[in-house]
């Protein structure tokens, strides 16, 4: 049994701040208060000028996964100790099933691995990333048997990931009835794809490829319609690794036309910009490529961040999936082959202290907000995970607001052998992580065991996505008009053998026939974009030589 006393720090909640000791006993915080009554034997912290905040939760990690023909640089066990090192308490994983596997196979194999590794608890995402009847069925067996709670889509990944429209829309309806939450990846496919041939025909191989071929617009346009997709499934949005201005404008937008959508962002997104992209050394520019790309326009991240900061964007995640710069170079002749991803586990909590506590778009609650309350909220986990209150997990995080650190490469304990924050002095650093109760990482020293994480199955139906959507549905029913029905004649139709009308918003008609009774109007084109033209019927009279055309000859020498 674990008893520990955390004393004399400010206890941050995404609401309010205040002095108060936490008293942790079996894995729960038992007491929050001053002068706590605390039986003896517990361990002792001293937190004296120190932040007490939940656990951080990263909503978006890919530990141990394949991808574009490369393993990721971490398992379950590294990825799970460099989150725990950052001040992460909780990571959601991602299960990316190929075409017309099995999602349940592909979340059981995923399982397996990360059971015997993960150091914190996690919870899961599964991709779906084809549709069919049996897609359908898994889905609901993974909500009600397996305790998954989200699925995401994609609107990117042609031949790969690819939903088409419909098949996306019936994919929300089908999330909307069990209760899921329904994450979505919005850059238009088809355009993207035209956009790496072309790009690749210009003879553009290189890192700034990625950038020129997915350009902001085609996440703005993704990003609208995968809202208003959503909005006529009747099902909540979630949209991930939101990345440019205009996509950020479109869900400020949407919030305020009532819509419920909800959006997150991730590290390096709202602190970096695509100029990394130009870079002379290939190795540091393909290090930075990743999808949605980082964008050109130098003031992206200080929006992103503004909008992190008045609750537009609700969560940063990491969106953690490291590869050494041998694996990037798979696409040294061809940048649609550098395999996306960045690294990031670890640094996130400290660079979003330094760019968003330090750099003055956020408080230190609206911090504990996007880093842990509000996915908390989303996935279900709220208070239990990402509140400081009795009965919720002991997941905490001692945070030191004067501390500081250069990030490096040379000492980060997750994997890769780039950090994108290379030599950032970073204040605001954590101190102590407690998971589940027990001292896990401490002044640079880990206690944690291999496997001493659990999995966290996720109930279905968020409060914080579904309550308004069921209210809007009772308000916004559509009913049919109550009506005397008609008694009076109906006119007879002959069967002609004529197509109905009805139809005819579907094929074009051939060109009408002149008002004019038979006489051409001469105001009237004769072009016709159906193909046939209007004196297709009339015999080509035999060509004529002109000898002495009007103007004169036009055969001398000029």
């Amino acid at each position: 049994m674990t008893r520990i006393l955390i004393k004399g720090g400010k206890v941050v909640n995404d609401d309010c701040t205040q002095d108060a000791d936490v008293y942790i006993e079996n894995g729960i915080i038992q007491q929050v208060g001053k002068e706590l009554m605390i039986p003896g034997g517990a361990k002792v912290i001293d937190a004296s000028g120190k932040l007490v905040l939940p656990g951080g939760i990263d909503t978006s990690v890919h530990l141990e996964e394949s991808f574009m023909n490369a393993t990721t640089a971490d398992d379950f066990y590294s990825g799970t100790k460099a989150a725990l090192a950052g001040g992460t308490t909780m990571v959601i994983g991602h299960v990316l099933p190929e075409k017309n596997e099995s999602l349940l196979e592909a979340y059981e194999k995923y399982r397996l691995a990360a059971d015997a590794k993960t150091c914190c608890d996690y919870a899961l995402h599964v991709g779906v990333t084809w549709w069919g009847p049996k897609v359908r069925a898994e889905m609901e067996k993974l909500v009600r048997e397996e305790g998954v709670n989200s699925f995401q889509m994609f609107m990117a990944y042609k031949d790969m990931f690819m939903l088409r429209d419909s098949e996306l829309f019936q994919a929300l309806q089908h999330c909307k009835d069990i209760g899921a939450i329904a994450r979505v990846h919005a850059e238009n496919g088809e355009l993207v794809a035209e956009g790496a041939k072309e790009t690749l025909e210009l003879g553009i191989t290189g890192p700034e490829g990625i950038e020129i071929s997915r350009p902001e617009e085609l996440e703005a346009e993704a990003t609208h319609r995968a809202i208003t997709i959503g909005n006529r499934a009747n099902c909540p949005v979630y949209l991930v690794n939101v990345s440019s201005m205009g996509a950020g404008d479109v869900v400020a937008t949407a919030k305020m036309q009532g819509k419920v959508v909800h959006a997150e962002t991730t590290t390096a997104h709202s602190v970096l910009n695509g100029m990394q992209y130009y870079h002379q050394d290939w190795c540091y520019a393909a290090a930075h490529v990743t999808v949605p790309p980082l964008r050109l326009d130098p003031s992206t991240p200080n929006y992103l961040m503004s909008l992190l900061g008045n609750d537009t964007l609700n969560v940063v995640s990491s969106d953690h999936r490291p590869f050494t710069i041998k694996q990037k170079a798979m696409g040294k002749d061809d940048f649609t082959k550098i395999p996306h991803g960045l690294p990031g586990i670890q640094d996130r909590m400290s660079v979003i202290w330094e760019k968003g506590v330090i750099g003055g778009k956020m408080d230190e609650n609206r911090f504990v907000a996007v880093t842990s309350s509000n996915a908390a909220k989303i996935y279900n986990l709220y208070p239990r995970k990402g509140r400081i209150i009795p009965g919720a997990d002991a997941d905490i995080v001692v945070w030191d607001p004067e501390g500081s650190k250069t990030i490096s490469v040379d000492n980060q304990v997750q994997g890769g052998d780039i950090n994108l924050y290379e030599g950032l002095r970073c204040h605001g650093v954590p101190l102590v992580t407690i998971s589940r109760g027990h001292l896990v990482y401490e002044n640079g020293m880990f206690t944690c065991a291999e496997g001493s994480g659990k999995f966290c199955p996720m109930r279905t139906f968020p409060d914080y996505l579904y309550k308004k959507m069921v209210q809007r549905a009772k308000s916004q029913a559509v009913k049919p008009v109550e009506r005397e029905p008609y008694t009076g004649e109906v006119v007879a139709v002959a069967n002609s053998g004529k197509r109905d009308l009805g139809s005819l918003d579907l094929d074009t008609p051939t060109r009408p026939s002149t008002r004019h009774g038979g006489v051409r109007d001469l105001h009237e084109s004769s072009f016709s974009l159906s193909g046939a033209q209007i004196d297709d019927k009339v015999p080509k009279r035999s060509s004529a030589r002109i000898l002495a055309p009007p103007g004169g000859r036009s055969s001398g020498i000029w």
